[in-house]
């Protein structure tokens, strides 16, 4: 008696808590990794380092395998083009950065909050996320005085087009 076994359930990928999960290894390249993390809310796509500049290749064929089956995830969600719209969006996150600290700079909310928090305008240290290709941003501001766990101090939605600015409670 032969017994044939299989699932309903599509091959996602590396798809784990709402992200797809990228593997990766060697070198990274200077200034992606703050672009990957900033576009990675828009498309629900992460970047995990895996090895650096040595691996083994037992553990690079089981990246790539893993890999290859999230690209095709990323491709049915997305469509074939997706790659290039990606790297597009990375090219593109360095402008939007300083778009957001336009707004921000100019903005009565975010200028009171830093005061609140103690920090100069022109000292900010944040973390910008795109969140969707309506001009709207999350951004984390933290002050690297205190202590490590205190550090954050506060959230806000920007938007862009809008240009507004409100407080995440």
């Amino acid at each position: 008696m032969t017994a044939i076994l299989f699932s309903c359930k599509k091959d996602e990928g590396s798809y784990h808590g709402g992200y797809y999960w990228i593997y990766g290894y060697g070198l990274p390249v200077m200034g992606a990794q703050e672009a990957m993390d900033g576009i990675s809310e828009k498309w629900k796509i992460k970047h995990y380092p895996v090895a650096g500049c040595m691996i083994d290749p037992e553990q690079e064929k089981m990246v790539n395998a893993a890999n290859k089956r999230t690209y095709a995830a990323l491709e049915q969600k997305y469509g074939k083009g997706w790659q290039a719209l990606y790297k597009k969006d990375m090219d593109d996150f360095a402008m939007k950065t300083v778009d957001v600290m336009d707004v921000l700079i100019t903005n009565a909310l975010f200028r009171s909050e830093l005061k609140k928090h103690y920090i100069e305008i022109y000292n900010v240290d944040r973390e910008v996320l795109e969140l969707n290709n309506n001009g709207d941003f999350r951004v984390i501001v933290y002050n690297q005085d205190l202590k490590y766990e205190n550090k954050e101090c506060f959230r806000l939605v920007v938007n862009t087009k809008n240009r507004t600015v409100n407080i995440i409670q």
